[in-house]
């Protein structure tokens, strides 16, 4: 599978699998972070299941689950203090990779410019412009 850069520490990606879990680490990505709810789909790994293999491969793991659309501060908040207690570079993945980007965009947004991280994250292909008023309200939350 292909993991999407998004920037040198932080890349997005669909469900991960075991062999995924062995690339990633071979690829010298030192942390996972699924946003994916356990239980979401039928078939899907739990975040239990997952920590124990990205630990099989040396990766350190984070849960961060969120409803596709309904990500809140507090996710955000989560989201930012695993990225910074985290080995990097992380590589960040829920069903389709959008809420991994999502959470980092979130958790980015009192360090960058809204449009640098929405552009950041369409390079990798992943559409946040809707997320524009998020980020700077987010952004202007930490200016205070």
């Amino acid at each position: 599978m292909a993991f999407k850069q998004i920037t040198s520490s932080f890349s997005a990606a669909p469900q991960l699998t075991q062999d995924d879990l062995a690339a990633a680490a071979k690829a010298g990505y030192r942390s996972i972070i699924s946003s994916r709810p356990d239980g979401e789909e039928a078939g899907q790994p739990s975040a239990e299941e997952m920590a124990r293999m990205a630990g099989d491969h040396g990766l350190a793991f984070a849960h961060v689950p969120i409803v596709p659309g309904k990500a809140t501060d507090a996710d955000a908040d989560r989201m930012k203090e695993a990225l910074a207690t985290l080995p990097q570079p992380t590589l960040g993945f829920c069903r389709s990779g959008t809420r991994a980007a999502t959470l980092w965009a979130l958790a980015e947004a009192d360090r960058a410019d809204p449009a640098t991280i929405v552009d950041q994250a369409k390079a990798a292909g992943y559409d946040l412009a809707d997320l524009t008023p998020a980020l700077k309200r987010r952004s202007e939350r930490a200016d205070q």
